[in-house]
């Protein structure tokens, strides 16, 4: 019986000690005196949190704030600088990385082109951004707390890349890899879902519960978040719309399947597209078909607007079957906005019901192709402050 009452006056420690944290982190600078009318904790409970917390330096004092009478507080603020994490995003053709502080601010980025997709030489890019980025790293009490990796893929529970199709990989277990070589606990989630995470922490999806997010790159993939909770699926492989079937009898996907979605909707379509119909003289690429549109190019601008009404049908679909608060546009075709917003709107003014159409609100990515870097930093930050137990998981 006394064993079960410690326990149980330590889980009520760890809960105060999470609430004190989150509050300071959400409302700083903050005092004491301010947590204690707000959260409901007794002053002598706080005074005890905020103490650990700064001697443990995730919170630090910054002098003394307004009085209503008598002494003036001392205010508190989250040492975002504790610790550092690194956030890979990676591309079917580019590899981006990012260090951010505790706050998901970055300190440093960098961004390369991917030539092929064979492993290892992907895996020896991505150790290079790893290696460069723990070198810029600035002093601070915990270092670097965690790598995330986001894949384009079915990612599987226990972190395993199960199938990426656009880079032809089966069977790897990338987490593994890259803590043995680091020593660094590592996350390794589905891009589409960082992407989602980052959106919903920092960018268009703010205080959003209910929203889709949709990386549109090489392929499309989806995260989805229900009631403030990442929707992952049974074994973790949920948010594969680009496999969704919009012609039955279409091309023929990596996948297995024919008249996927990601065939006539993403980057890679519009790449054959753009080769096929010669709008384009020399190489192709998302940058050059970007300068051709603001050229006024007639031909491009047919393809983006063919594109735009393919992306059309597949929210279509997805409103219909989730009926979402939000859905965010993001990834690389994210940076064709002006020129494939209208023609999705036609097609979701045409196909959708009043109801469904006003319901939803279509956004594209307020972070542009920094989301799902930022979202596997994040994961990483959230796994770190868990394990701290600093956040405790109802």
């Amino acid at each position: 019986m006394k064993t079960l009452q410690t326990g149980d006056q330590n889980l009520v420690k760890q809960i105060n000690k999470s609430i004190v944290f989150t509050y300071i982190g959400k409302n700083g600078p903050v005092s004491r005196a301010q947590i204690s009318k707000d959260t409901g904790l007794n002053k002598a409970t706080v005074s005890t949190m905020v103490s650990e917390l700064i001697t443990d330096s995730f919170v630090y004092e910054i002098g003394a704030g307004q009085s209503s009478g008598g002494r003036k507080p001392v205010l508190l603020y989250f040492n975002n600088l504790a610790g550092y994490s690194i956030g890979i995003d990676l591309g079917v053709n580019y590899l981006l990385g990012v260090l951010t502080d505790l706050s998901g601010n970055i300190i440093e980025e960098m961004n390369i082109p991917l030539k092929e997709t064979d492993f290892e030489y992907v895996m020896n890019e991505i150790c290079s951004i790893i290696e460069a980025l723990i070198k810029s790293v600035p002093e601070s009490p915990y270092g670097i707390v965690g790598i995330g990796i986001g894949v384009p893929g079915m990612i599987d529970r226990d972190e395993n890349i199960l199938f990426a199709p656009n880079l032809k990989w089966r069977q790897i277990d990338l987490k593994q890899i890259i803590e043995n070589k680091f020593n660094i606990p590592t996350k390794v989630e589905n891009e589409a879902n960082t992407g989602c995470y980052g959106e919903q922490l920092y960018g268009a999806g703010k205080n959003i519960a209910n929203l889709i997010y949709l990386s549109i790159g090489i392929g499309i993939g989806g995260g989805i978040i229900i009631n403030n909770t990442l929707y992952t699926g049974t074994s973790g492989i949920s948010g594969e719309m680009g496999h969704l079937t919009i012609e039955s009898n279409g091309k023929k996907c990596p996948c297995g399947n024919s008249g996927c979605w990601e065939l006539y909707a993403s980057e890679s379509a519009l790449l054959e597209e753009s080769k096929l119909a010669g709008s384009i003289d020399g190489d192709i690429s998302i940058d050059t078909i970007l300068n051709e549109a603001r050229k006024g190019n007639r031909k491009v601008l047919q393809l983006l607007n063919n594109i735009g009404e393919h992306i059309g049908i597949g929210l279509t679909n997805i409103i219909n079957t989730f009926n979402p608060e939000m859905i965010i546009i993001g990834n690389r075709m994210a940076l064709l906005e002006n020129w494939i917003t209208n023609p999705i709107n036609r097609i979701l003014t045409e196909r959708l019901s009043t109801y469904h159409r006003s319901n939803t609100n279509i956004r594209f990515s307020s972070l542009g192709t920094y989301s799902s870097a930022l979202g596997a930093s994040s994961f990483s930050i959230a796994k770190f402050l868990s394990d701290q137990k600093l956040v405790v998981k109802s």
